[in-house]
């Protein structure tokens, strides 16, 4: 299970802090981090709030990540670029990535063809896994940039690899 793989991969990198905005794709994982006693899970309503309350867990010592839908990615990207690309401030981004082959909802499609651009414009490594197989790779790779340039980084999970989870219609 796609879920599962994620789940261990936030732990393997260090992650101990995860903020997250309500998300139909990851409810699964959400769910998950939710009864983590190694995770403490803060739900946000808003992304550019998520990245603030993330900077202050890293500048407090912990490991932080943020998980979203793509869409809120417009709603957060001036936190990102003035404030964790500024002040070298790493996070790990964990992305809905919407709007791709299979899409029902027609809203979801600009931000699903938008998404990697906007994060190349302002700076923000991403990495998209095409199969179950490419996640652990995706992670290490975000570990690497987390790490070595202390800059956010992405990792874009497509719709079309989340579409088997058991009990979840996308």
């Amino acid at each position: 299970m796609i879920t599962n793989i994620i789940f261990r991969e936030l732990i393997r990198l260090g992650v101990d802090f995860v903020v997250s905005v309500p998300s139909s794709l990851f409810k699964n994982l959400l769910d998950m981090l939710d009864e983590a006693k190694e995770i403490l899970h803060v739900p946000v309503t808003r992304e550019e709030e998520g990245v603030g309350i993330a900077a202050g867990a890293y500048l407090g010592g912990k490991t932080p990540a943020l998980i979203m839908q793509n869409s809120g990615l417009g709603n957060s990207i001036n936190a990102l670029a003035s404030l964790n690309m500024v002040f070298r401030i790493p996070l790990l981004i964990l992305i809905a990535q919407r709007g791709g082959k299979g899409e029902t909802i027609p809203a979801q499609i600009p931000m699903g063809k938008a998404t990697p651009a906007l994060l190349d414009a302002i700076g923000i490594p991403h990495y998209t896994p095409k199969n179950a197989e490419q996640i652990p790779e995706a992670f290490e790779r975000a570990k690497k940039s987390f790490h070595s340039n202390k800059v956010p980084v992405a990792v874009l999970i497509e719709r079309e690899l989340m579409k088997n989870e058991e009990n979840r219609s996308y």
